[in-house]
């Protein structure tokens, strides 16, 4: 048996065991800082809940519903009904609650 052969491997094991740790925490950092898109009108979810970036209703825009999250002012803000993507503050879609 060479046992100078086997400690090789397991050195090369190690850092190849390390390289792909490293490499799936930058991934998942990459992933996590990572801004969300703005929604596009033309995206199925936003067609089949009639989404426009900029309401025609008045009193009802994005701005004050209930499903708006994120930080007031901000003109593009995340949406319990649209995940990962940002909708317009000034925009409004067959969805929108009046804030209570």
């Amino acid at each position: 048996m060479n046992s100078g052969r086997s400690l090789k491997r397991r050195a090369l094991l190690r850092i190849l065991g390390a390289s792909a740790a490293v490499t799936a925490a930058l991934h998942l950092r990459a992933v996590r800082g990572a801004e969300p898109g703005k929604l596009d009108v033309k995206d199925p979810a936003a067609i089949a809940q009639g989404y426009v970036e900029k309401s025609t209703v008045a009193g009802s825009t994005c701005e004050n519903c209930l499903l708006l999250q994120g930080s007031a002012g901000a003109g593009y803000r995340p949406c319990s009904l649209f995940p990962g993507k940002l909708v317009s503050s000034s925009g409004w879609c067959k969805g929108w609650t009046p804030e209570v």
